[in-house]
């Protein structure tokens, strides 16, 4: 699959199109245009993965790893930001890149998490998949946040499209808040679960706890099995790699997909330095890359570019994308290329106990909790803050947590921490943030990154609206676990930096007007027809759901668009 092209010739360096980044919206694009007959190039800053071959710690047992899957001190120490991400450790650091390897300026504090190899953050990423609902694209533009050049019914049959494919688990849950999709059999709640839920729909009608929806292959179909994927084994070690191909990634699924039609070469270790325009069409005509090895820099060229690198790195490689046309970065002639970044607010959570329920347990590691879809702002403006969040929760009990801090030894005390402990609930929110003109992403004008490119500069901060998001949320929370019967309820704002939600989202935000925004309604840049950005950064609001899916349906639109320009002969 990962076949590095023959140096020499131009003509060896041309493509029909080139894809940057191989992640979740990158894998996605290449296969779409693999698949429609393109021959593609799929450019990729890290090093090569190889499904199945390539993820060392998939099957070892906690006694196999050196620190039994802790980091150690000096990793810690040398990783300040990476160490707070939930699925950094010992297991997994291999697809995290560290802060040395990739620094960047923070003018107000942001943790950047990233992975630069093939298959990108699509091996790591935490598969929780919710279609948008109409709400999310009519709230932001009723509200003036955003010019959203689409809707809901522009991506359902590209979120069908996607779905199919990619395997997501769900119930059909008739919600017009979180419509439903092409579903796997869910998974299921247990007792506390059904419990509490239960008691939340009772207590406050119009909130609907139902269970989550995630990218795992519950009972795969022929097309799964087609793909070389299994069943998903509840195991939840995800994120070293799924030997199974039971959960969605890049490497398991789009770029075999891709790699099939003979049409696709991947190049790893390709930083992407800029794109090149052509002043003469107007058009790009290809992308300068910096080899991450040998510093060596080459340049490929197609009539298709797809920037997908993700969504600050996409920003970053817009803004250096200079020209005589544009100075400023290419497509940016308002100055708002980088501007209106966003992200979600995870800062709010909750957890209490729960009496009873000693004869029920579960089996497995479910990799997916329960959810409430937003019941805030949904239909008009009614809270002192503006759009909403969705809620996640779940119940567990665990047998370790009664051996933390007590004494023991012997037979009788590791008994005693094998048995279940009690029940506990844990609640959390994902709150929408609104884009902000002030939140946003440059180049630095003194420092350089390795491989000499101006690093990036971030400047996002959480606003008052997300304060008052905050306050709003703990408050419900504490009323919907105390309806629910929960004990000894805490609730904490952890106060943690944008960034840490690893859903960074915009600025290189679609729109109805040039003059407002850079991409248009099919993902292209306005003033560059050209190039097309389908991952977060193309994004002019962030909703309340997770993003991912919405990523994978607007790549496959935007590339099922340009297959049909080109064949028009318009790009």
């Amino acid at each position: 699959m990962a076949n590095s092209p023959t140096p020499g010739l131009a003509t060896d360096h041309t493509y029909d199109a080139i894809v940057i980044g191989s992640g979740i919206s990158g894998g996605w694009a290449a296969k779409e245009l693999c698949e429609a007959g393109l021959r593609t190039l799929v450019l990729e800053r890290g090093r090569d993965v190889k499904h199945l071959e390539d993820y060392p710690t998939a099957l070892k047992h906690p006694w196999e790893l050196p620190h039994r899957g802790r980091l150690t001190q000096d990793v810690v120490s040398e990783n300040p930001i990476a160490k707070k991400c939930y699925a950094f450790d010992e297991a997994t650091e291999h697809f995290f890149v560290k802060d040395k390897e990739h620094p960047y300026v923070q003018e107000k504090p942001f943790d950047w998490i990233r992975g630069y190899q093939v298959g990108g953050k699509s091996l790591i990423w935490a598969r929780q998949t919710q279609r948008w609902s109409r709400f999310e694209f009519e709230g932001a533009v009723r509200d003036g946040i955003a010019d959203w050049p689409i809707g809901y019914d522009d991506l359902a049959p590209w979120y069908s499209h996607v779905e199919k494919f990619a395997g997501i688990s769900g119930n059909y849950d008739k919600l017009e808040e979180l419509p439903d999709g092409e579903f796997l059999p869910a998974w299921e709640m247990n007792d506390v679960e059904k419990h509490v839920a239960g008691k939340i729909r009772g207590a406050f009608p119009g909130r609907q706890p139902i269970q989550g929806r995630c990218a795992h292959l519950t009972v795969p179909r022929p097309e799964h099995f087609a793909q070389g994927r299994n069943q998903c084994q509840a195991r939840n070690l995800c994120y070293r790699g799924c030997p199974f191909g039971a959960y969605f990634s890049s490497n398991s699924s789009t770029l075999p997909a891709a790699a099939s039609t003979g049409k696709l070469t991947v190049r790893p270790h390709s930083v992407v330095e800029s794109v090149l325009h052509d002043e003469k069409t107007g058009k790009a005509k290809g992308v300068r890359i910096v080899d991450a090895q040998t510093k060596q820099t080459t340049e490929y060229f197609a009539r298709v570019i797809f920037v997908n690198a993700a969504c600050l790195n996409t920003n970053l490689i817009l803004l250096n994308s200079k020209s005589a046309r544009f100075p400023a970065g290419l497509g940016n002639d308002h100055g708002l290329l980088g501007r209106y970044l966003a992200f979600h607010n995870y800062r709010g959570s909750l957890y209490g106990a729960v009496e009873g329920f000693t004869d029920s347990y579960y089996s497995g590691r479910r990799p997916t909790q329960l959810m409430m879809p937003n019941f805030r702002n949904r239909l008009k403006q009614e809270m002192d803050f503006q759009r909403g969040y969705m809620v996640f929760f779940g119940a567990s009990r665990s047998g370790w947590t009664q051996g933390l801090g007590a004494n023991g030894v012997g037979a009788s005390f590791k008994e005693k921490i094998t048995q279940p402990g009690p029940w506990g609930v844990s609640m959390m929110m994902q709150g929408e943030t609104v884009p902000r003109y002030e939140n946003h992403v440059r180049l630095s004008t003194e420092r350089k990154d390795p491989w000499d490119i101006p690093q990036l500069v971030t400047s996002v901060g959480h606003t008052d609206n997300d304060e008052k998001m905050i306050k709003d949320f703990l408050a419900v929370g504490e009323e919907m676990l105390a309806a629910a019967g929960v004990k000894r309820i805490g609730k904490t704002d952890d106060k943690r930096n944008p960034g840490l939600d690893i859903h960074e989202m915009g600025g290189v935000r679609m729109g109805r007007d040039p003059k407002t925004s850079l991409l248009n309604s099919w993902n292209q840049l306005h003033a560059c027809p050209n190039v097309f950005v389908t991952d977060g950064a193309s994004m002019a609001s962030t909703g309340v759901q997770n993003p991912s899916l919405t990523f994978m349906a607007l790549a496959a639109r935007a590339a099922h668009h340009a297959v049909g320009e080109m064949k028009k002969g318009n790009l």
